[in-house]
């Protein structure tokens, strides 16, 4: 339906990746999919498109210049506005105990680099929707 289309298109994500190649990569296939994509090379950066853009989904590396992953996602999580958007680690970082470590840091997901269009997509509709239902 067409609301659901204009949804789609009002959806706002932003991908914090220092690696320019992933970050331009990653942003041209969501646009394609009909998302609104901001993208910050650093956390620091992110940060503060975090705060001026009020995204609905936040896709974050972990290992980056500036400011880690881990920082932005203890930034995000102390402050009340910005603690219900749903956070998505994505790192080459693919052992068991870094995911766990990015799950126990209070991420809502964790994707390995590099992972497939198809669950990146799924990863984010799954906390779109509930974040509707909330």
């Amino acid at each position: 339906s067409s609301i659901s289309q204009f949804i789609l298109l009002m959806t706002r994500i932003l991908i914090i990746e220092d690696d320019v190649g992933i970050r331009g990569n990653t942003a041209e296939l969501l646009q394609l999919e009909g998302y609104l994509v901001t993208t910050a090379s650093n956390g620091r950066t992110g940060l503060e498109k975090i705060g001026c853009e009020n995204p609905d989904l936040i896709l974050c590396d972990i290992l980056m210049p500036e400011m880690d992953g881990f920082a932005v996602l203890r930034h995000v999580a102390q402050d009340p506005d910005l603690k219900r958007i749903p956070f998505i680690f994505f790192s080459a970082k693919s052992e068991k105990i870094d995911v766990k470590a990015g799950i126990d840091a209070g991420a809502d997901d964790y994707l390995t680099k590099p992972f497939e269009l198809e669950d990146l997509l799924i990863t984010i509709e799954k906390y779109l929707k509930k974040q509707e239902i909330s």
